[in-house]
């Protein structure tokens, strides 16, 4: 599962690098919202959240669906604006100019995205001009609550009020705490733009894209940008329709997450953290290979006698109760996931768990099997 982006004859003059305070503004408020994906910020999150007023704080709970389970691409208004520069802007003012002259059938359909995610790259009719999907999304919003049905039926009935609401309740965010933020890290966001850039620049987009992150890489004729994630998508940067162009936004709040925008008829986007955990993540193809590993029940037993001390095929054959080459039959796939390391001794092979890897994927599971 991948985000693909065409690419092919894209021009690397239209490739771009450049910081977004509304994008930023997006994550920020995503990091207030869900603490627990950004354990880097903690600190930032409860302080921030502890100086809202009660009025922003109520305001922004009624919002939050556009930033906490997904992240609306109102907040890239620049590139689902026809006709306009498909580059953020330089201040949030800026870009809130920007949203709001995307047409309301856009707006819409981005401001609906947590009901429609599962149409996002299908390019249906908008809910404002055809009843079949407008009794679709009163549907699905129904299943997330009352305040997302509240939400829904006041964006369908007049959507001027509510991005009029939502510009204001954007702005009061700035003046409370989003104008400190982005001076204090426009300056890291900007210094990674540049150097992107000139990576761009000097080496080519591949060495670039590697720069961004390991999850990014383009295929060797150039034709395709792929990202790695657990979604599915497709886009292209050479849309006639919305002008060649592809655009990459460097986050301060944004680890762990990689954002793609894939929407038909916008600018596609990847939106990237400058700052990463200590390691980087695996490929999701790995790590559904170690997931699937795990999940045999003779493999966890195998898991539980290796991860204390290395075995030799034979040794765990005797400790289970079953055959040698049953044994090695679980342990390749094991080996194959990148669970286990080999090592000899003498004429026999010594098999042991690989405890960083493992713990990568989850405390629980490591004291589990260390119990």
């Amino acid at each position: 599962m991948s985000v693909r982006i065409d690419i092919a004859g894209l021009p690397q003059e239209r490739i771009v690098f450049e910081a977004s305070p509304l994008a930023e503004l997006g994550l920020a408020l995503h990091a207030l919202a869900e603490p627990g994906h950004h354990p880097g910020l903690h600190g930032w999150a409860t302080a921030t959240a502890a100086s809202l007023k009660p009025d922003l704080a109520d305001r922004l709970c009624e919002a939050d669906f556009l930033w906490r389970t997904t992240f609306s691409d109102i907040f890239m208004a620049f590139a689902g604006l026809p006709g306009g520069s498909g580059r953020p802007g330089a201040t949030l003012a800026e870009e809130l100019d920007v949203l709001d002259r995307v047409p309301d059938e856009r707006f819409v359909d981005a401001a609906l995205e947590f009901t429609c995610s599962h149409s996002y790259d299908v390019g249906k009719p908008s809910p404002l001009i055809d009843p079949d999907r407008r009794a679709q999304v009163m549907e699905l919003a129904a299943t997330r609550g009352p305040q997302q049905v509240d939400f829904a039926r006041r964006l369908l009935t007049d959507p001027a009020d509510v991005r009029a609401w939502l510009r204001r309740l954007l702005e009061d965010c700035d003046e409370a705490f989003f104008a400190d933020t982005w001076r204090r890290v426009q300056g890291q966001l900007v210094a990674d733009a540049r150097h992107k850039t000139e990576l761009l620049r000097h080496k080519g987009l591949p060495e670039a894209v590697a720069a961004v992150s390991p999850a990014l890489s383009v295929d060797d004729d150039r034709r395709r940008l792929t990202v790695d994630k657990l979604a599915h998508g497709t886009t292209t940067a050479v849309d006639p329709a919305v002008g060649p162009g592809l655009v990459f936004i460097p986050s301060h709040f944004g680890w762990p997450h990689l954002l793609a925008l894939h929407a038909p008829g916008w600018r596609p986007v990847v939106q990237y953290p400058v700052s990463a955990g200590e390691l980087p993540a695996p490929p999701v193809e790995l790590l559904e290979r170690r997931l699937e590993a795990l999940s045999h029940p003779i493999r966890l037993r195998i898991c539980r006698n290796i991860a204390r001390s290395p075995y030799t095929t034979g040794e765990l054959a005797y400790a289970l109760g079953i055959s040698a080459p049953e044994v090695s039959r679980h342990l390749a796939v094991l080996k194959k996931a990148g669970l286990i390391s080999t090592r000899r001794r003498g004429r026999y092979v010594l098999h042991q768990l690989d405890v960083t890897v493992v713990a990568r994927l989850g405390s629980d599971f490591l004291e589990g099997i260390l119990r």
